[in-house]
């Protein structure tokens, strides 16, 4: 593809928008963004952008910038607003980053996607394949845009790339050598119009793949592993209940991994991250590197050491017997259901943020059997509420002082006071890191005060 002179609207600037403008001027494209915050929220940066000799249109979005564009490439998690739709009519191309990066970049793509999990496995996938001997980065959705890597590129380098279902919605020739499909359930609601077009954007991942590439498949998950049978790629499945004939699957309490034979991988209690899930996340990411000619050995070292991200079910302390446990990225509800499925002991849960489509009914049979009382906090508290009526005590608080002592009061010695949202943070907070260090912080403050006498 060439960009010289090519007028390229990017619509949303943050994070994934300024790469994605940088790499069009060094193409040399004339670059306009199309951003509906206004000037003051953006801040003095939009002067250095004007100053490279980007067209700033703030605080609206105006059509005739998209009908009057050679390429639009709109940023992740931008949603499909009517002036794309004027842009189609007319035939404007419109790309993802990760596609206009994929035609430029040298090397192959691991694509990992799936409603949850993504960020661990991508991240231990990383490790793997980095400790295994081989060129690997870690890109997309996770941080680093996969379109800063394009520059220094080479054939032998492997990019281990997050994916969501905004980024795949755009591609046409943006393939994987390797793509993991973790599972899929009902999220982002509040972007796609239904749960039909976030599993077709999900399902975009596989559908570019070649007869020599590899699909890592979840064979627990319905509508993963029903792809099986629609992609040209090699599939390898993975199984917590299951044996299977050719992937990685748990067996007497030993992780397997089976291609032309049988091997141990290593046992369940070895693994660092606390979880059934991560069981999960495990086998995929092993399954990687398996794929990829590392030696089990290396693979198990690799997981044995690993540990983990923060905010997924992560430990934060134990206070006079009680556990306190940080699942802020369990931003819908699958999440939260994987968190409170993990413990054997009662749960205080707490609930609550910013609704985006969930069904939060799914919850009650779960929440009956294992929680001893909920805690709901910001914009979802009522609908929650509602959806769980005749299950469990519930208690609406209004900060996270108030969720951490409340719930430290309600639990008693050997139980756990479990953050596992089933919402996004966006009603209080900037993302869900901030949303978990507040809990934590809190956390901690309780610790000092018991410790003090307070």
């Amino acid at each position: 593809m060439d960009l010289e002179d090519k007028k390229v609207l990017v619509v949303g600037l943050g994070r994934t928008g300024e790469a994605i403008c940088d790499f069009l001027l060094q193409h040399g494209a004339h670059v306009k963004v199309s951003e509906k915050k206004t000037k003051e929220e953006l801040g003095p940066e939009i002067t250095d952008w004007e100053k490279k000799g980007i067209v700033m249109e703030t605080g609206e979005h105006d059509e005739a910038s998209f009908i009057e564009a050679d390429l639009i490439v709109p940023s992740p998690g931008v949603p499909w607003i009517p002036e794309l739709d004027a842009a189609v009519k007319k035939g404007i191309r419109i790309l993802s980053e990760i596609e206009l990066a994929f035609l430029f970049l040298k090397g192959k793509i691991v694509g990992i996607t799936g409603t949850n999990g993504k960020s661990t496995t991508a991240t231990l996938t990383h490790k793997i394949l980095k400790e295994g001997g081989h060129q690997a980065f870690l890109a997309g959705n996770i941080g680093n845009p996969l379109i800063n890597f394009v520059e220094n590129s080479l054939d032998n380098h492997l990019y281990v790339t997050e994916l969501s279902s905004f980024q795949l919605k755009h591609i046409e020739q943006f393939r994987a050598a390797v793509s993991v499909f973790l599972n899929v359930s009902p999220d982002h609601l509040d972007w796609h119009p239904s749960f039909d077009d976030y599993y077709e954007s999900k399902k975009k991942l596989l559908s570019t793949q070649r007869e020599n590439d590899i699909a890592i498949l979840n064979k627990d998950d319905p509508l993963v592993w029903e792809l099986k049978d629609k992609t040209k790629s090699r599939v390898f499945a993975f199984s917590r209940k299951t044996d299977v004939d050719q992937g990685c699957f748990l067996r007497d309490n030993w992780l397997i991994l089976k291609d032309s034979r049988e091997e141990k991988l290593m046992r369940a209690p070895e693994i660092p991250l606390f979880g059934i899930h991560n069981l999960e996340n495990v086998m995929a990411s092993a399954l990687v590197g398996h794929a990829l000619d590392i030696p089990v050995s290396r693979i198990r070292e690799s997981v044995v050491s690993f540990q983990g991200l923060e905010h997924r079910l992560e430990k934060v302390t134990t206070l006079r017997g009680i556990e306190f446990y940080n699942d802020s990225k369990a931003t819908n509800v699958d999440a939260s259901l994987k968190s409170i499925q993990s413990f054997e002991r009662k749960i205080i849960l707490i609930l609550g943020g910013r609704d985006k489509g969930g069904d939060f009914q799914k919850l009650k049979g779960p929440v009956a059997e294992k929680v001893k009382k909920v805690i709901l906090i910001g914009e979802a508290s009522e609908r929650i509420r509602e959806a769980l009526e005749g299950s469990v005590p519930m208690e609406t608080v209004s900060s996270y002082r108030e969720a951490v002592r409340v719930g430290y009061s309600e639990a008693d010695a050997d139980e756990v006071v479990l953050l596992a949202p089933a919402c996004t943070s966006f009603d209080m907070f900037q993302n869900f890191e901030e949303r978990g260090k507040v809990f934590k912080k809190e956390v901690l403050s309780l610790r000092k005060d018991l410790e003090t006498g307070k």
